[in-house]
């Protein structure tokens, strides 16, 4: 690797790009590392965890510059930042470290063979391929992730079931206590495929994909998925297991309902949790004709109350929620009014919104 001379900035967006992926402990030291790539005229960064995978490249590099090098993702990104906006960075290896310069700034950081640096290896069978805007897959993370289980040991429930089925993608995710789907129309028809994206994965591609109509193309690989956006390839091994039946859960013909604005209901639940438990964040729903009444209280004898007028005319109903459950699902969909149905006090409660009419959202009802 000869010296090579860059713009600051062509450095730092692919590898913050890249950097998500790197854990802090490493079992493997290399794995803190970012491996570093110039060929012609093209600068590649790739990390990975050994799970996921993720690559940047950008154009400008100059076309003779050739260089092959790993150095620490979060130093390297430490100083990218610290510098200057549209400063000059020179790199230059010096045995089994890399000297990186920029005006009267030098940094000598230690490398490890690049040889040695682990990459996932892509299997070659193409299970189903499509291409959606980065902005659709990314609304439909955002209405889905929150329901994601951290850390079961149902460890298929810590992850997103994505299913490819004719022409339509759905997404599932749920922890046992609630269940978030949504269903997206296909261009093309897809013989029927489900896999089991990793929570981190999914994760990691909120954050990267953009609010834009650039495609990002899925590609579904018998124990792999990939993502390939804005000069972005994101690859996952995926999780094996069986996701439980979501079609089962979701109810069906609820006769007790109403709307109520989303906003109003948000902002009363904020109040309301407030003064909840600390450990079980209980709150209580009191329906009745024209006003859903909410209450919350803790160890300490402290109660709040909040009342809303709704449309309703059924029959009254009492039923204690996880308030934290209602907020995610309140703070994630951008409806101006959410639609909510019950059965009873031990069933649970659909939302959905008339906005988006393929999202719905089920939490079962705790006992306060």
């Amino acid at each position: 690797m000869n010296n090579v001379q860059l713009d600051r900035d062509l450095l730092l967006r692919p590898l913050q790009a890249v950097t998500g992926v790197v854990e802090r402990r490493q079992t493997l030291p290399i794995l803190s590392n970012v491996l570093l790539e110039g060929r012609g005229g093209r600068l590649t960064l790739l990390a990975t965890d050994l799970e996921i995978q993720v690559s940047a490249t950008a154009d400008g590099l100059a076309p003779d510059a050739e260089f092959l090098v790993t150095v620490s993702a979060k130093k390297l990104l430490d100083i990218l930042r610290t510098l200057p906006e549209g400063a000059q960075v020179q790199l230059e290896p010096k045995d089994n470290r890399m000297q990186l310069r920029s005006g009267k700034s030098r940094f000598n950081l230690q490398s490890l063979p690049a040889t040695d640096f682990p990459k996932i290896t892509e299997g070659p069978s193409v299970l189903a391929e499509f291409g959606l805007p980065q902005s659709a897959l990314r609304k439909l993370f955002g209405l889905t992730q929150y329901a994601m289980a951290q850390q079961d040991i149902r460890y298929y429930l810590n992850g997103m079931l994505m299913v490819v089925d004719g022409q339509e993608l759905t997404l599932v995710a749920t922890d046992g206590h609630r269940l978030a789907m949504v269903r997206h129309p296909l261009l093309n028809s897809y013989q029927h495929q489900e896999v089991i994206l990793p929570r981190k994965a999914v994760m990691e591609l909120s954050r990267l994909l953009a609010d834009t109509d650039h495609q990002v193309l899925v590609t579904l690989l018998p124990n792999q998925a990939r993502f390939e956006f804005d000069g972005i390839v994101l690859v996952t091994k995926l999780v094996d297991g069986k996701f439980p039946d979501y079609n089962r859960v979701i109810p069906a013909n609820h006769a007790k309902q109403f709307d109520i604005d989303r906003a109003l209901l948000q902002q009363s639940l904020q109040r309301a949790a407030i003064l909840s438990n600390e450990k079980f964040r209980g709150v209580r729903w009191v329906v009745a004709s024209g006003s859903l009444r909410i209450a919350s209280s803790n160890t300490e004898q402290e109660e709040a109350e909040e009342e809303l007028e709704i449309e309703y005319a059924g029959d009254a109903l009492d039923v204690g929620f996880n308030i934290q459950y209602l907020q995610d699902v309140l703070s994630n969909v951008d409806a101006a009014t959410v639609h909510c149905a019950f059965g009873d006090a031990n069933s649970a409660m659909l939302v959905t919104t008339a906005s988006a009419e393929a999202f719905k959202y089920v939490v079962m009802p705790m006992r306060i």
